[in-house]
């Protein structure tokens, strides 16, 4: 079985297939050139290029694959949330796609996508998921498929945003994760940041006083790769620290770990040292992809979960407790 999937929800126009649950073709149309200039992601541009990109990276996947259309039997994409203009191109498309072939289609949620690139075929809920973006930071116990109960989110930035954001202080390139990661490496001295919220109850996340205090250390002067090095040190801590207890107060000992931020190295090793189960997406199932739309919806269809109406619009909100078993 052929699965196509789409992901437009932001900047990178995202294609992937994928057969019998296993990534065959994973393309990206990466938008980084064109807004780095802007120091983050200009909508209406990103809308432009995804019009440009989706036909032509479509029909590449295809060729790939060694694949025609009618091939196909399922074609999903990302319905929400993210740029509603963005989010437009790719569903429309997909939507038309699968109205022309006559082929079911499943409208993804793009949180349960990052989800399903670091969810292996044989691990049964339940456990908890961290996805970490440019957009998006969020704890949920996955329950089951299409159950999730949300434990904390970020109360200001997401994590990648504030790497984006602290980068862009520093002078560096979008995206900024991986820029301040490979400033980090290049000293051993770590300029100390507090850690959020260490008195909170809850589970949540803030950023926005990491992106405070490193305009601060900037404003004076400090050295940039210490500062980077300190400021991924405790942005990395506070995600693990809260992470960690709430594993430890529900008593859940595995985790997935997803989104762009997952591909960072000392995150990676932080997870990994905690004692728990941890999963991390594949080689490229990090970022904005169209391959973890298309595991979604064959995860979906395998569990026997109906297909959503060509009716369903996009939608800029869409939280993910909301998205339930029956279909979107």
């Amino acid at each position: 079985m052929w699965v196509l999937g789409i992901d437009t929800s932001c900047d990178d126009t995202g294609v992937g297939l994928v057969r019998n649950g296993q990534v065959v073709v994973n393309l990206v149309a990466s938008q980084v050139a064109l807004h780095e200039a802007y120091g983050g992601v200009v909508p209406e541009l990103a809308s432009r290029e995804h019009l440009k990109a989706l036909p032509s990276l479509t029909e590449r996947a295809l060729a790939e694959a060694g694949i025609g259309r009618k091939d196909l039997d399922l074609i999903a994409a990302t319905r929400g949330p993210g740029l509603i203009g963005a989010l437009l191109v790719g569903y429309t498309f997909a939507k038309g796609l699968a109205w022309a072939l006559g082929r079911p289609f499943y409208a993804v949620h793009h949180l349960e996508a990052h989800i399903a690139a670091a969810w292996p075929e044989d691990l049964e809920p339940p456990f908890l998921a961290l996805v970490a973006s440019g957009g998006h930071t969020h704890l949920f116990e996955v329950q089951a498929l299409g159950r999730y109960r949300l434990l904390g989110a970020t109360r200001d930035d997401a994590a990648g945003e504030a790497f984006d954001k602290v980068a862009r202080l520093l002078g560096l390139g979008f995206p900024g994760g991986p820029e301040i990661e490979r400033l980090a490496r290049e000293t051993g001295e770590a300029i100390p940041f507090p850690i959020p919220l260490r008195d909170q109850k809850g589970y949540d996340f803030s950023f926005s006083g990491l992106k405070t205090k490193a305009l601060q250390l900037v404003e004076r002067g400090a050295p940039k790769a210490a500062l980077a090095k300190g400021f991924q040190q405790a942005a990395i801590g506070h995600l693990a620290e809260v992470v960690l207890r709430a594993a430890q107060d529900t008593g859940h000992r595995v985790l997935l770990v997803a989104g762009g931020v997952a591909a960072n190295q000392v995150l990676q090793e932080r997870f990994r040292r905690a004692g728990l189960r941890v999963y991390f997406p594949a080689k490229g199932l990090s970022q904005d992809n169209g391959a973890m739309v298309a595991l979604a919806a064959w995860r979906r269809h395998q569990a026997g979960l109906p297909p959503s109406p060509l009716s369903l619009g996009a939608t800029a909100y869409w939280p993910l407790e909301e998205v339930g078993r029956e279909g979107a």
